[in-house]
């Protein structure tokens, strides 16, 4: 769907903008109130825009998803408080570097707002003529907008998490909500999510929490667009692009948080990045900027505990949750060591301010320094498959850290589960 607005001009914006020659553009303004946005006469996909006057010269970038081999010279037009503005700016076009072989790429496309242009709205032309062309544009949204120095110093949030990509009838409903309360106990103050599809009961936890706030649901149809790859490798998996186009919505995800969020998490929707010597996620950065004050991304290791050994006691069993479909990832305590001799991956905490481009495992372009946090200070907890499948529980490292929650924690889930129908007669009261 595509909304039609009609912009009209203050007389206070009058005096910033020079008068255009000839009569003035009265034409209606086609403004995209969709997440994605196929681009005229290409192959292109284009999600937002926002200011980031961080590299020198330029002023928008608009992250996009391009057709690598299909790229070809653009220029940005823009509308300049209710006037299309009478020329173009050449558009400088960044691929990221991380693709992992798919022909689609997450591209920032990077413009000039031209002098005296007071822009609320961008678009992309294959031309740069503006001609007639430009009532048939669909236009974007400039977000981040400038405001004055006392507000852009008050942030609304401090610690922003983003979880990149839900697709299928992924509908692990109990893990989800332990995840999500256990994050709140951390101190997050919202988490996005981009959902393609997601199973029923999940659903339903999904908009119970997104009416609460806590949840920021952003629609993420790209399987309308694309053919997504369930997959990270093209050639194993094959498809148009890497993951339901998961590195899009992570850097999606930092420039909708930059003007709102100190911090950023950077993780899936099973993983807790979890602080082992603070009870939060704030004293723990107040201590690592003390001792690294220069750093703009935090690298937190990734530690499997395998879904298949279970706490012998069975202690946190809990009767109301036994309806529940998903994981009860207070069972499994049992670590596996990380095999650090190969390839481990990390998940990340960034300040998004720091950050232009980032994959899933590292940042591309950033300023400011780069820290990988020891596991004894701050680890993922990641309860899913076993990476190393054969190691018996003798093998594994005891680690009870999610209990140090419990007290707060079940009930809390229980509260959560309870106001969508899905808590076990057994656990109401």
């Amino acid at each position: 769907m595509y909304f039609v607005y009609f912009i009209t001009m203050s007389s206070k914006m009058n005096k910033s903008i020079p008068k255009p020659r000839g009569p003035p553009i009265t034409f209606p303004l086609h403004i995209s109130e969709q997440t994605i946005t196929p681009l005229n006469n290409t192959k292109h996909l284009l999600v937002s825009a926002y200011m980031d006057q961080r590299v020198n010269g330029l002023d928008i970038r608009i992250i996009g998803i391009f057709r690598r081999d299909s790229v070809q010279p653009l220029h940005c037009l823009f509308c300049c408080g209710g006037q299309v503005s009478r020329t173009t700016t050449p558009a400088t076009i960044l691929q990221h570097s991380d693709h992992f072989g798919f022909p689609f790429v997450t591209t920032d496309v990077m413009c000039q707002v031209p002098q005296n242009c007071k822009a609320t709205h961008v678009t992309l032309l294959s031309q740069p003529d503006t001609g007639f062309i430009a009532s048939k544009q669909i236009w974007l949204p400039i977000r981040n907008q400038k405001t004055n120095e006392k507000k852009e110093q008050k942030l609304q949030f401090n610690f922003t998490v983003c979880i990149s990509n839900l697709f299928g009838d992924y509908n692990n409903v109990l893990q989800f909500s332990q995840t999500l309360e256990m994050y709140r106990l951390l101190g997050v103050d919202r988490v996005v999510i981009y959902n393609t599809s997601c199973g029923p009961d999940l659903n339903r936890l999904l908009q119970s929490y997104s009416q609460e706030g806590f949840v920021e649901m952003v629609p993420w149809p790209i399987d309308q667009h694309l053919n997504p790859s369930r997959g990270w490798l093209f050639s194993q998996h094959g498809g148009d692009v890497h993951y339901f186009g998961q590195l899009t919505t992570l850097n999606e995800c930092i420039y909708r948080s930059m003007d709102r969020s100190r911090y950023v998490l950077l993780n899936d929707i099973d993983e807790i990045i979890m602080p082992y010597q603070h009870n939060s996620l704030m004293p723990l950065m107040n201590m690592l900027q003390q001792q690294h004050p220069n750093t703009g991304v935090f690298l937190i290791e990734n530690h499997i505990f395998p879904k298949h050994h279970f706490e012998p006691s069975r202690k946190f069993d809990l009767p109301q949750w036994k309806g529940v479909t998903g994981i009860n990832i207070l069972e499994h305590i049992y670590r596996e060591e990380p095999q650090r001799n190969i390839y481990h991956p990390h998940k990340m905490i960034v300040q998004p301010r720091l950050v232009e481009q980032t994959s899933v495992h590292e940042v591309l372009r950033n300023s400011g320094q780069k820290y990988k946090v020891p596991p004894e200070v701050c680890r993922i907890i990641h309860v899913r498959v076993a990476l190393q499948g054969s190691l018996t529980v003798e093998q594994l490292h005891e680690d009870k850290r999610l209990w140090d929650f419990h007290e707060k924690l079940i009930p809390n889930v229980d509260k959560a589960l309870k106001r969508v129908g899905l808590l076990n007669s057994e656990g109401q009261s």
